[in-house]
C-alpha cells in the first residue's frame, strides 16, 4: 500500500454490510505521522469515507500511517497494535472492537 488514503480504501473494500445492519456510527483515524484525519461513516448497511476530522465520531483511532497500513493488510492484529502502545483509541473503546466484524481481514 503506499498512502494512508490507499489504506482506508482497502478497508471500505473489506466492508461487511451484513455486520452493519441498523448501524449508525461514525469510526474517526487521526494519522499522527501524516497529521490526517478520516472517517469511516457506517449507517445502515453502508460505510462511506470522509477526508478530514469528524466532531462526530463515536471513537477515534490514533495510530501512525505504518500501523494502519499492517492493520488493513493484516500483517498486524488491531488488538496486538493496540496492546502493545501503536494504537491509541479516544472516546468509546467497545465500539473499536466492532471494527473487526465490519471490516473483516
Amino acid at each position: 500500500m503506499t498512502s494512508v488514503a490507499d489504506a482506508v480504501k482497502a478497508m471500505q473494500a473489506k466492508f461487511n454490510p451484513a455486520a452493519a445492519a441498523g448501524l449508525d456510527l461514525v469510526f474517526g483515524f487521526n494519522i499522527t505521522d501524516e497529521d490526517k484525519h478520516y472517517a469511516l461513516i457506517v449507517k445502515d448497511g453502508t460505510c462511506d469515507i470522509q477526508e478530514g476530522e469528524n466532531a462526530d465520531a463515536n471513537c477515534t483511532l490514533v495510530l501512525d500511517s505504518a500501523t494502519l497500513k499492517d492493520i488493513v493488510s493484516g500483517e498486524t492484529d488491531g488488538m496486538q497494535a493496540f496492546m502493545g502502545g501503536k494504537l491509541r483509541v479516544d472516546g468509546d473503546m467497545m465500539l473499536s472492537m466492532k471494527l473487526s466484524e465490519l471490516f473483516p481481514s
